[in-house]
């Protein structure tokens, strides 16, 4: 059900994604973010493009997706993962349509955690296209992680469930059983490159993902490598036709 991204993907990130940093130990999935060298083989010197233009990646992580396996329209979505919340770290929980060039396709971040501004938060977001290539519209919640921490100092150090309630009229985003984000999917149109579809009544595909650094992630520390995502469990429940 799940294949592997790799090398430089997006966001300028700084991490090298390969298959060795997941794996499955006493039935949970492990991704795993490490300070190590990996040459990089599309290394063009004086490229203009980020993922060329690195003779090599200072850290290594693992995404995985299932692009071309299983994508699902609608549902109860359920995860239970611990998260890293050292600097530089960027996990996330997420899903793009299938068909389209981004944004137009959808995107749902059912969690992402990063700094804005040097200050943790945990973000859950919708987002799709406008009349402006590359450009989305999004509908974004971002909730300071002391908010978190301030009700339980342990929470890190913790299991958590992130679940997203996906049908015909909406999408919720919830964490813990907490009501993060809320999209109407009647106000949820692409613009004219997305040929004014909804991206949100297409099939998705699920990501799971450790990214370093990049244009979210924050300057890594090193002393908190390696960093560790685990996943207990992903659960889709879909109402039978």
């Amino acid at each position: 059900m799940w294949s592997y991204e790799h090398g430089f993907v997006r966001n300028e990130e700084l991490q090298w994604y390969r298959p060795e940093n997941a794996d499955c130990h006493n039935g949970i999935l492990r991704i795993s973010g490490r300070k190590e060298q990996i040459i990089n083989p599309d290394f063009r010197e004086g490229s203009m493009d980020w993922k060329k233009n690195r003779p090599q990646a200072a850290y290594t992580s693992a995404c995985i997706k299932t692009e071309s396996k299983k994508e699902f329209l609608y549902g109860r979505f359920e995860i239970r993962a611990k998260i890293p919340t050292a600097s530089g770290s960027w996990p996330a929980i997420w899903t793009l349509g299938n068909s389209m060039p981004w944004p137009s396709n959808g995107e749902i971040d059912i969690m992402e955690y990063y700094r804005i501004n040097g200050i943790p938060h945990i973000l859950a977001n919708t987002a799709w296209g406008t009349d402006k290539h590359g450009t989305a519209k999004w509908n974004s919640v971002t909730v300071p992680f002391s908010k978190f921490t301030d009700e339980d100092i342990n929470w890190a150090d913790k299991f958590h469930i992130w679940r997203m309630d996906w049908d015909k009229d909406a999408i919720r985003l919830y964490l813990d059983d907490r009501l993060l984000n809320e999209t109407l999917l009647k106000g949820a149109q692409n613009g004219s490159i997305g040929n004014y579809e909804n991206p949100f009544h297409q099939p998705h595909y699920l990501l799971l993902n450790l990214a370093i650094g990049g244009i979210n992630g924050g300057i890594p520390d090193e002393e908190d490598f390696p960093l560790s995502y685990e996943v207990d469990y992903v659960r889709v429940y879909q109402k039978k036709k």
